[in-house]
């Protein structure tokens, strides 16, 4: 189907009346810096310690797929006297029972309560609504938008018919001392990533992930995103457990040094903890968790940190309580049911 033409977001929603506020088409790869900012403020305010550096922010924007996200139609630009304030997207994916269409909003911590979020809502909503006529499909679809530490946030989904539909924890490991009763499994063995075992490592990954909450099938970008994030380009710190060949499990740690220069931290990530089902139940995910608490240690980090979902069936929560993981703040996932046209 051919794509209209750009939406005129001047007029997409009714702006509270305040002095200079606009929303603004998307300017280009210049904006990436200044959106950043104000994403980074956000998360900040909201208590979530996740900084974004300027060049993970801009890659993550490079991999996009535009044929789910035309950065010219699904993105604006908010501005008060030419300040940039904040910025809204939308995009979707097909998960395995139903189509997610994202509302994604940044704004500055000065900006909010002044009626700027309800906007940005109603302008996201009304683009993606128009993104599904263009896309149609016969599964259920959705609005899908997270919020973390706002409850000025969390009310304003409410009120615009969103329920709660997921909770995600933020988990933090206040020392890094060894995780006792961590044995690698018989026969099993970690060893240095080589460029050569990244597609290997992303396959496993990704059949390891399918099923979770909110799982899509994979792209050749996501594949080149999951080679090129500057984020985790650290690949020492990764723990890959082989059987013979095969990959069985992988945790993928990582250490944000932006991130602990702005709050003063030595943190480090124990993310994309994944094994494959055959390898299952023998405590290959402990003894991975246990390796990288030691790597990050060896790197002069003196806190864990990691994400999980509350209702995940395989058990990660207590797996992560169990290694000395604490809940530290708690994401909520909203959805809402579609309208179409």
């Amino acid at each position: 189907m051919v794509a209209s033409s750009a939406p005129d977001f001047t007029t997409a929603a009714t702006l509270p009346p305040i002095r200079g506020l606009r929303f603004r088409q998307f300017a280009g790869p210049d904006d990436y810096a200044a959106m950043n900012d104000p994403a980074n403020d956000a998360r900040a305010a909201n208590g979530a310690h996740a900084i974004t550096t300027v060049d993970a922010f801009v890659n993550y924007y490079a991999h996009l797929d535009p044929a789910h996200c035309d950065l010219q139609r699904d993105l604006f630009i908010v501005e008060i006297d030419g300040r940039l304030v904040g910025y809204g997207r939308t995009d979707w994916d097909d998960e395995e029972a139903a189509r997610a269409h994202y509302v994604i909003c940044f704004l500055r911590p000065e900006a909010r309560r002044r009626g700027i979020g309800r906007a940005m809502l109603a302008t996201l909503e009304e683009r993606a609504t128009v993104a599904l006529g263009e896309h149609p499909t016969s599964a259920p679809a959705f609005f899908s938008a997270d919020t973390i530490g706002d409850p000025g946030a969390d009310e304003l989904l409410r009120q615009a018919g969103y329920d709660p539909a997921r909770y995600h924890y933020v988990m933090v490991r206040p020392n890094l001392d060894p995780v006792p009763d961590a044995p690698m499994p018989d026969g099993l063995e970690i060893r240095p990533v080589r460029d050569e075992h990244l597609r290997q490592i992303f396959d496993a990954g990704t059949e390891a992930a399918r099923g979770l909450w909110e799982w899509t099938e994979p792209t050749e970008a996501d594949f080149d995103l999951f080679v090129t994030d500057p984020m985790e380009s650290d690949r020492t710190l990764w723990r890959i457990a082989w059987d013979g060949d095969e990959i069985a499990g992988q945790v993928r740690a990582f250490i944000n040094h932006e991130n602990n220069e702005r709050f003063g931290t030595k943190r480090g990530w124990v993310e994309h903890i994944l094994v494959r089902a055959p390898w299952r139940r023998r405590g290959l995910a402990r003894a991975l968790i246990a390796s990288s608490v030691d790597a990050l240690r060896e790197r002069g980090m003196t806190e864990g940190a990691l994400g999980v979902d509350v209702d995940n069936p395989s058990g990660a929560l207590r797996l992560y309580q169990s290694v000395g993981f604490e809940v530290d703040s708690t994401e909520t996932a909203y959805r809402k049911p579609m309208p179409r046209r």
